[in-house]
């Protein structure tokens, strides 16, 4: 059963800082979604601050607002923010505080670990409270090496790798499995995220937060482990930041060590540097990608798009001329449009 549960964005639900929440309020089998607490959206709703849809989901000014409303109704907060570098602003310490206080476990995505700090350690002993920190490592003896023994496997997998961060990848991932899951076809996500956790999938792991000698095998054990136990036609598996992103490249992995044969490709076609910052350099262009996806070894069977920063008639246009020039499905992502990739998927089942 799910967990009754309040999301901490304090001052950033409108913001790509808090895709963690964003994921949250879009679907989540693990907690059930009663508020959010944001100081600059209260008494707004939370889904209409995030992307302009009501999902009857609240927000309160602090964690007290929503207590003295609600008491007794949450049994966790979670910080539903993900910041550069993953360290804990300080003015985020006494809404912390005040959910322990208010007998509240708590889930943390951040680097920063709740469960070392000596305060709010302190205050979880005192009020007998849970600090679960999601990017806490494993221990060694919990780790798996890399076998090989993926390169057997048989069940399709399709990895969603991005042209840059926080554009929409999971989220487009999470749509793609529950199209194929409305359509009868047996689907899983793999998560490689905190939010992928927190959404509550069964199998995946934390890419960033794992030993970098054991990101292949953890990937391979997740895949293999999913594969036995649930046995699906399709595995989609969430990437993370980009395969060219010089700040964390990432994706390669999910092609040569987790031997995804295809890939759907998300795009921003407004942002035009990597996380918007012209030192880092430009973003390659999606033909680039594609190319630089087969060499890996993959086919990309469909660019999904970010809409963000564009107008519809000029969408319109682009999924035009890409789709004639890529010879692949072009579309804007939404949980509507990723329905008509669904008869392409059942296709590429073994």
């Amino acid at each position: 059963m799910p967990t009754p549960a309040i999301v901490l964005t304090h001052g950033l639900l409108h913001t790509m800082n808090a895709k963690t929440a964003h994921g949250l309020l879009r679907g989540t089998e693990r907690f059930t979604i009663l508020a959010v607490i944001d100081r600059d959206h209260a008494g707004r709703d939370a889904g209409e601050v995030m992307d302009g849809k009501n999902l009857s989901v609240p927000v309160f000014a602090s964690v007290k607002d929503f207590l003295k409303q609600n008491p007794g109704k949450a049994n966790t907060c979670i910080i539903g923010v993900a910041l550069e570098g993953g360290k804990l602003p300080e003015d985020y310490r006494h809404e912390i505080s005040d959910a322990i206080e208010a007998g509240l476990n708590m889930v943390n995505g951040l680097h920063t670990y709740l469960s070392d700090d000596p305060t709010f350690s302190a205050l979880a002993n005192k009020h007998q409270v849970t600090l679960t920190d999601i990017r806490k490592p494993k221990s060694f003896g919990q780790l798996h090496f890399w076998t090989g023994e993926i390169l057997q496997s048989k069940t399709t997998r399709i990895a969603v790798l991005g042209t840059d961060c926080a554009i929409g990848k999971r989220t487009t991932c999470r749509w793609l499995w529950e199209s194929c899951r409305t359509n009868g076809i047996k689907s899983e996500m793999l998560y490689t995220g905190q939010t992928g956790w927190l959404q509550g999938y069964p199998y995946g792991f934390i890419f960033d937060s794992t030993l970098n000698d054991f990101v292949s095998g953890e990937l391979e054990h997740a895949i293999l482990e999913c594969e036995k136990n649930l046995k699906p036609d399709v595995i989609f598996i969430e990437g993370q930041s980009a395969l060219r992103n010089p700040s964390g490249p990432a994706g390669s992995e999910l092609i040569i060590s987790g031997a995804c044969k295809y890939v759907v490709l998300q795009h921003m076609p407004a942002r035009k540097y990597f996380d918007d910052r012209e030192d880092w350099g430009e973003i390659p262009s999606v033909r680039k990608e594609i190319k630089l996806i087969r060499m890996l070894g993959a086919k990309t069977i469909a660019l999904t798009l970010n809409p963000s920063g564009m107008s519809e008639k000029d969408l319109r246009k682009y999924c035009d001329h890409m789709e004639d020039k890529l010879g692949i499905p072009v579309l804007v992502a939404s949980r509507e449009n990723i329905q008509s990739l669904t008869t392409l998927i059942e296709k590429l089942i073994e």
